[in-house]
């Protein structure tokens, strides 16, 4: 049997928990010596569990759904880039034929996003009011692997700026629905308003996260809500807003000043205690492969190195049940040619990467 052996340093997870090496056998990870082995290949270098993107859609681009062969090459690029686990945080796509190859990514759906009536991206989501919230919920549960995506606030074109999309009752019931169904709720929310309603009606994480304030921070680290923050997403805040303002100047000036708080918003959700996980927001508007341009945003909002990483390696996949490296377990990981902790920018550089105990 060929046996793949990683040398060098296996950062297994935060602190000191260091390997010197691993090796590979029929596709699962041990850190004992093989007694006896056939052909043995050596790689050298710094290796990670494989990196996590937790807000991530394979199956969409901009105008909605896209075909197998666009939805092959964007889960390739997030593949190449280490990526090789993924949270579908919502995609019109049917793409669980991904689930039988062995060259592409793990990938984990939320179904598809449900959003309020004509408050949200055409030809993404399934839109509906407030009384079929509850069963379009449940029905997404049950197609997703866990996870279920709602739309927390979006443009309300007669207020002319981000507004909640649900009443608080309506929240509470479909979020009550889920956790029934056994999935977990995470929500969009660029603004302040629709928070604090969506925490205390039980959701277990939100996605972007740029409305947090000193009121709603320490309720989300009461609640446990983990947040998802994808700032290379809230770096386009200026392109959208100069693009929008010209209709709707309140939502603009809201947006741009999301978008100028943002390193100091997740600085304080750090500081507080809430749970942060790397997410890219590829597959609407921005290309696939962006993992460690997030990473390095988190460091940039002033997260330590190995928390960053961590949000990317580690406690993501612990936080959505899938194992790191750990002996017996599927071999998902990607090597680099540095300590990965002195500078996070080698993400971009990865040497090699090793998905179902393949090397690629």
């Amino acid at each position: 049997m060929s046996v793949l052996r990683i040398k060098g340093r296996v950062l297994v997870g935060p602190d000191d928990d260091v390997r010197d090496e691993l090796w590979v056998i029929g596709g699962r990870i041990t850190f004992e010596r093989p007694v006896a082995a056939g052909d043995v290949t050596t790689i050298e270098g710094w290796a990670l569990p494989g990196l996590v993107d937790a807000h991530c859609h394979v199956g969409l681009d901009r105008h909605g759904a896209v075909d197998d062969a666009t939805s092959e090459k964007q889960a390739l690029t997030d593949r190449d880039a280490g990526t090789l686990l993924i949270r579908d945080a919502g995609s019109p796509a049917d793409t669980r034929w991904i689930d039988d190859r062995e060259d592409l990514p793990r990938v984990i759906r939320a179904g598809r996003h449900i959003a309020r009536t004509r408050r949200y991206i055409r030809n993404f989501a399934h839109e509906v009011e407030p009384d079929d919230l509850v069963a379009t919920v449940r029905r997404e549960a049950r197609r997703g692997d866990g996870w279920v995506k709602i739309v927390g606030d979006w443009i309300d074109r007669d207020l002319g700026d981000l507004a909640p999309c649900w009443p608080a009752d309506a929240a509470r019931a479909a979020i009550a629905a889920a956790h029934e169904e056994g999935a977990r709720v995470t929500a969009h929310c660029f603004a302040e308003d629709s928070l604090r309603d969506l925490v205390e009606a039980g959701i277990d994480c939100v996605e972007h996260a740029t409305g947090l304030t000193e009121e709603t921070i320490p309720l989300f680290a009461e609640h446990g809500v983990a947040i998802v923050p994808t700032l290379v997403n809230i770096a386009t805040f200026p392109r959208l807003a100069a693009g929008g303002e010209g209709k709707f100047p309140r939502w603009a000036d809201h947006m741009l000043r999301l978008h100028a708080r943002r390193h100091d918003t997740v600085r304080a959700a750090w500081d507080a205690g809430i749970a942060i996980f790397t997410g890219t927001d590829a597959g609407g508007s921005l290309p696939h492969g962006l993992i460690a341009g997030e990473v390095a945003e988190l460091v940039a909002a002033g997260i330590p190195a190995e928390d960053a990483l961590g949000a990317a390696t580690w406690r993501a996949r612990a936080w959505l049940g899938r194992p790191g490296l750990v002996e017996g377990s599927p071999a998902d990981l990607v090597v680099y040619p540095a300590d990965p902790r002195q500078d996070v920018r080698i993400l971009t550089e990865p040497s090699h990467v090793v998905l179902r105990g393949r090397k690629f």
